[in-house]
């Protein structure tokens, strides 16, 4: 549990503490704000798709372990579920880009 709460107080030290930086005097551009979101958009994006790719493989493999019989069967969902996380991860990177203003 303490590792945690340290590994828990990093992560927040280090998206925090930057914005210090942004709330300098002189600073009127929100930009700081824009560019933080954009990052914590596509970095959540790829955390969530990243732990349900590694589910979906795991629990599919599983499956085809327990079953062989039903492995084509569960490799059909397996590949489209594979794509509807995928498609998430895009989106992610979509809004980060839009929040940059690229495109």
């Amino acid at each position: 549990m303490r590792k945690f709460i340290w590994t828990l107080f990093g992560v927040f030290t280090t998206c925090f503490v930057p914005v210090a930086a942004f709330a300098a005097e002189g600073a009127t551009s929100g930009a700081g704000g824009i560019a933080l979101g954009a990052g914590l958009a596509v970095g959540l994006a790829g955390l969530g798709c990243g732990i349900g790719q590694g589910l979906t493989a795991g629990n599919t493999t599983a499956g085809i372990a327990r079953n062989p019989g039903a492995a084509g069967a569960m490799f059909t969902n397996f590949i489209l579920g594979m794509v509807l996380i995928e498609s998430i991860a895009i989106y992610g990177l979509v809004i980060g880009l839009l929040l940059q203003g690229k495109i």
